[in-house]
């Protein structure tokens, strides 16, 4: 069918619907001709119309359609030289997913066209498929930008103050049984009111997604029946992911996620996203050519310097994202922009960050990429958060990122695991943890709250698997077991997985107890994972990235109501006190003359720690003293913050220990206001200066007394 059409404009990249009309936009360099091709339903196997780009500025083809509207589907044909051993891979029988498509109809439907080579050739991608992989492929879609937001705006929750809460979109609403059932796993659960209860009654300020980016479930997944559940596979940076819809395909999806961005801000809590741009999900030189690689394979990718047929991958997938590249910058600068501006979201978490920050094979904190994210005035604005590794030589970069950014610090989570369940670890590293990590943060810019503190992530062991198994059970993903607790760092009590063993049972809660608790009280910023403040269990799988099912959903009747209490109650005690989340750092020396230290080590006698003490690895108790009167900061009013004097006892050891109170110089009487050994909260037993408290084995006690008695 022929259309008419109009040179249009290069920008913005994408398809920009305007009242009478659509401009396509398409970067692809190194290209020789490009079509935009029509299609009426997401199952035509054939377009209806093909178009020509016949304009093109600097490396932009773009042209002007009239007449069409939001709904309509498309895709991109691209031609050009298939050379793969040169870096190219254009092939015009393969129907490519707009890169800037704001919504994409469906999810893929694999066959053996989506690939640019055939399949079973002994010389494999090297040979060219012209097979029409269009009937396959879901298609781009023209969405209508236009959103009620109300009076919705930024909530910037300062760092101190947040507590994230990392969840998965389907899996967190799948089976709660107050959302109606078309609603269950999708945006419109997680904005439905039961959901925001849940989430408000918590305490979290900040819901981090795990990805929304449109992404594919590998093909060798899927013949398996499994998936690629977590999504960490994306295909385009602008879409939301389609299958959490419930409400339509062709661009009702980004109305729905928009609705929950505002009922969640409504309520307080800011949206983070987990975003991957470090690879695609195209894969290796036998992956797909379903977007990237077809529109100009050498502009997106990094490709190996002495041979182009084959791909750099410092992420475990078999691609990288080239960063260095102008056009891969602009894509990623454009994708965060959008999603601040048009989605409304509060931040992102980069997903191996340490990728993006490589120039040729060296990590550099100093590159391009955060150079742009700097100068950026709105990209700069919101929450960074990066994991700070990659699997490349020298890509373990934590507590190297620049000032702005968080991080995840993985050197907590160890350390953390390691000191309750009893390894041989060193007290001053436990101490440097709960402190903020300062060895990793601390300059002239970095503040404590650099550090993301996390006990457990969607990566890894549950936090109730943390304490019952000390193997991975991951039969589901047809993996062998057999892992041992040296990876996992976590310890069952004494039995592997679910037992009747009620002493067992007791140990386990208590641990639960104070993995939270060392968490929420240590300085930095918390993140806790869904379904760990009600004992979810993934039945000792560690990995169970491609279990869309009964493994990876929240199970709301079988919700640990205890530990949730007392998780609430905890959370409370943060958000309550500044003590526990400082914006300085602790200088163990007191704020001017006369007054106490700002912080104080003590040991089981009432004595202050010194350095011998530090250096002892069988060492398993401390207290330390935290001065409410030297949090050195001011609120909003410019009025110094003040808080309560606390006392907090770590006791990983096996039996009880009695513990001496210092001086009436940090108090005259202290009132216990957390027990991880009982699980009480509140106001209990009050205790006189150098009285002795029991602590059971393995347990915290926290004290307070308040500023002024």
């Amino acid at each position: 069918m022929t259309m008419k059409n109009y040179p249009g404009e290069p920008y913005p990249l994408g398809a920009t619907w305007k009242d009478n009309g659509v401009n396509f936009a398409l970067y692809a360099d190194k290209a020789t001709k490009v079509e935009v091709c029509l299609f009426k339903s997401a199952t035509d196997e054939k377009e209806y119309a093909r178009i020509e780009l016949l304009e093109r500025t600097h490396q932009i083809w773009h042209t002007f359609i009239p007449d069409i509207k939001p709904g309509e589907l498309y895709g991109y044909r691209v031609y050009g030289p298939y050379e793969p051993e040169n870096g190219q891979r254009f092939n015009p029988n393969k129907l490519l997913i707009d890169p800037y498509a704001k919504a994409i109809a469906g999810p893929i439907e694999w066959h053996d066209s989506l690939f640019g080579y055939e399949l079973g050739n002994p010389d494999e991608d090297l040979s060219f498929s012209e097979t029409d992989s269009a009937p396959y492929l879901p298609k781009s879609v023209v969405i209508d930008p236009s959103f009620d937001w109300g009076d919705d705006k930024p909530l910037k929750i300062p760092y101190t103050d947040t507590i994230i809460y990392e969840a998965h979109v389907r899996g967190f609403t799948k089976l709660c049984n107050d959302i109606p059932e078309e609603q269950r796993g999708s945006y419109a659960g997680i904005a439905h009111p039961s959901t925001i209860k849940y989430l408000k009654d918590l305490g979290i300020t900040a819901i981090e997604l795990l990805p929304v980016h449109h992404f594919l479930a590998d093909r060798h997944l899927k013949e398996k029946g499994l998936t690629n559940y977590w999504g960490y596979n994306t295909i385009g940076y602008f879409a939301p992911e389609v299958l959490y819809g419930c409400t339509g395909t062709q661009g009702e999806q980004v109305n729905e996620f928009k609705n929950m961005v505002k009922e969640l801000h409504k309520a307080g809590i800011e949206v983070i996203l987990d975003v991957v741009y470090n690879h695609t999900a195209e894969g290796n030189q036998m992956g797909p050519t379903i977007s990237f690689k077809g529109v100009d394979n050498e502009s997106y990718y990094r490709l190996m310097e002495d041979d182009k047929r084959f791909y750099m991958d410092y992420t475990g997938t078999g691609n990288t994202l080239n960063a260095n590249l102008p056009s891969v910058l602009r894509l990623i600068m454009d994708s965060l922009r959008y999603w601040i501006t048009d989605m409304h979201v509060d931040g992102f978490r980069f997903d191996l960050a340490a990728t993006l920050a490589r120039e040729l094979h060296e990590v550099n904190r100093l590159s391009a990429f955060f150079d742009i994210i700097h100068q950026d005035p709105i990209i700069s604005q919101v929450k960074l958060i990066a994991e700070p590794w990659d699997i490349g030589e020298g890509g373990y970069q934590v507590g190297k990122f620049p000032a702005g950014w968080g991080e995840w610090n993985g050197k907590y989570r160890d350390c953390i695991r390691d000191y309750w369940r009893g390894a041989d670890s060193m007290l001053a590293e436990f101490a440097e943890r709960f402190t903020g990590s300062s060895d990793l943060y601390r300059d002239e810019f970095r503040r404590p709250t650099a550090s993301v503190n996390f006990i457990t992530a969607h990566d890894g062991f549950t936090l109730n698997d943390l304490v019952s198994y000390n193997e991975k059970h991951n039969e589901a993903n047809g993996e062998d077991n057999n892992d041992g607790d040296s990876n996992n760092r976590s310890w069952n009590g004494g039995e592997e997985g679910p037992t009747d063993n009620e002493e067992i049972n007791q140990l386990r809660e208590r641990q639960k107890r104070n993995f939270l608790t060392t968490l929420f009280l240590s300085q930095g910023v918390p993140m806790l994972v869904a379904g760990d403040e009600v004992s979810r269990t993934q039945q000792g799988n560690n990995n169970a990235y491609c279990q869309d099912n009964e493994i990876s959903w929240m199970d709301w009747e079988k919700a640990d109501q205890d530990l949730l209490s007392f998780t609430q109650k905890l959370i409370k005690i943060r958000r309550d006190h500044p003590a526990f989340c400082r914006r300085r750092w602790f200088r163990g020396a007191p704020v001017k003359d006369g007054d106490l230290e700002d912080i104080a080590w003590f040991l089981p006698t009432g004595e202050p720690m010194n350095d011998e003490h530090w250096s002892h690895d069988f060492a398993k108790s401390l207290a330390v003293f935290m001065n409410g009167k030297a949090l050195r900061s001011r609120n909003a009013k410019g009025e110094q913050l003040i808080d309560d004097n606390f006392y907090v006892i770590f006791n990983a050891h096996h039996e009880t220990i009695e513990y001496k109170l210092p001086s009436a110089d940090y108090a005259k009487e202290w009132t216990v206001m957390l027990d991880t050994g009982t699980g009480t909260t509140g106001d209990g037993d009050k205790y006189q200066a150098e009285e002795t408290v029991t602590v059971d084995a393995r347990s915290i006690i926290l004290l307070h007394y308040p500023q002024g008695e």
